[in-house]
C-alpha cells in the first residue's frame, strides 16, 4: 500500500497542445541517479579511450608532438562534458544513453515540443548544479580557505540535492527550463478502437489524403485513444476542431465528431503501421522526417 501510495505521488496530469489530457509518471529521484551514472561511465570510456587512442598513435614522434595530442585531448574532454547531454536530448528521443537504459526521457511541462533552448538551459546549469560542489571539495588550506570551501559545499549542495527535496524531482536546470524527466511511454501501437464492424464501417467514409494522416504521429495516435475512449464530448469536439483546422478537412454533411475522430484514427494507424514496416518510425506531429 505505502509502495502505490508513493507511486501515484510521481503521476502528473498534462494537457497537451490539442486539449486532450494525459497522465505522466515521473523519474524517481534514484532513477534519475542511475541514468546520470551510467552517462558518466560512459563520457569516462569515451575521453579514456580517446586519450589512450592518441598518446598510441603520437607515441612515435617525439615529445612535442605528444604535448600537441594532449592539448587536443583536453579540447575534447571539455566537449564531450559539456556537449554530451545536448546532443542526445536535442535529438527526436530526448534522452541520453544513460536514461534510455533506464526508460526515462525529457519532456515540457507545457506538453509542447522540447526546444533547443531548453535543453541548452538545463544543461548548462549542470555544471553549478554539479561541478561547483566537486570544485570546492578539493579546495585544500587551513583557515579562511577552508571556510570557504565548507560554505562553497554547502552552497552548491543545495543544487545538488534539489531533486530530493521537490515533488517533482526537478533539478533547478528543469525549473529554469521548464522540463520534467519522465518515464518513457511505450512506443508499439495499442489496440486498434476501430476493429468493431460498426466503427470500420463509420471509418471507411472517411477518404483521407497520404499528407493528412502524416500531420501526427504515435504520440498522437496515444492521445487520440485516450480522447476516444474516456473523454467528454466538449473535449471530443475541440480535439476533433483541432485536427480539422490542421489537415485542412472540410465538414461533411452529418458528420459528427466521434465519426470524424474515429475514421481519422483508423488513417493515422494504417499510415504510422505502414511507415514502421518500412522502417520509418515517425514519434510525433514535430518528426518531419
Amino acid at each position: 500500500m505505502a509502495e502505490e501510495i508513493r507511486q501515484s505521488k510521481l503521476i502528473r496530469r498534462l494537457i497537451t497542445p490539442e486539449g486532450a489530457a494525459i497522465r505522466l509518471k515521473l523519474a524517481t529521484a534514484a532513477e534519475r541517479a542511475g541514468a546520470f551514472l551510467i552517462d558518466i561511465a560512459i563520457q569516462w570510456a569515451i575521453v579514456i579511450a580517446t586519450l589512450f587512442g592518441l598518446n598510441f598513435a603520437m607515441s612515435g614522434f617525439g615529445e612535442g608532438s605528444a604535448n600537441i595530442a594532449f592539448a587536443f585531448w583536453l579540447v575534447f574532454f571539455f566537449f564531450v562534458r559539456n556537449f554530451y547531454y545536448i546532443f542526445f536530448e536535442i535529438g527526436q528521443r530526448a534522452a541520453t544513453p544513460g536514461k534510455r537504459a533506464l526508460g526515462l526521457r525529457v519532456a515540457a511541462r507545457d506538453g509542447g515540443r522540447l526546444t533547443a533552448n531548453s535543453v541548452l538551459a538545463r544543461n548548462f546549469i549542470r555544471e553549478i548544479e554539479v561541478g561547483l560542489p566537486f570544485q570546492f571539495a578539493m579546495m585544500g588550506g587551513d583557515g579562511a580557505s577552508g571556510w570557504m570551501a565548507l560554505l562553497g559545499i554547502l552552497w552548491s549542495s543545495v543544487f545538488l540535492l534539489f531533486p530530493i527535496f521537490n515533488k517533482d524531482k526537478m533539478r533547478v536546470g528543469d525549473l529554469i527550463a521548464g522540463t520534467w524527466v519522465i518515464r518513457t511511454p511505450k512506443t508499439k501501437l495499442m489496440h486498434d478502437i476501430t476493429s468493431a464492424p460498426g466503427n470500420q464501417e463509420t471509418s471507411s467514409r472517411f477518404n483521407f489524403t497520404t499528407a493528412q494522416a502524416d500531420a501526427y504521429g504515435i504520440h498522437e495516435l496515444h492521445v487520440l485513444e485516450d480522447v476516444l475512449r474516456q473523454s467528454t464530448p466538449d473535449i471530443k469536439q475541440q480535439v476533433a476542431a483541432r485536427i480539422r483546422s490542421k489537415i485542412g478537412w472540410t465538414r461533411q454533411p452529418g458528420e459528427t465528431d466521434l465519426a470524424f475522430l474515429e475514421g481519422y484514427y483508423a488513417a493515422l494507424r494504417r499510415r504510422l503501421e505502414q511507415r514502421m514496416l518500412l522502417g520509418d518510425r515517425k514519434a510525433d506531429k514535430f518528426d518531419v522526417r
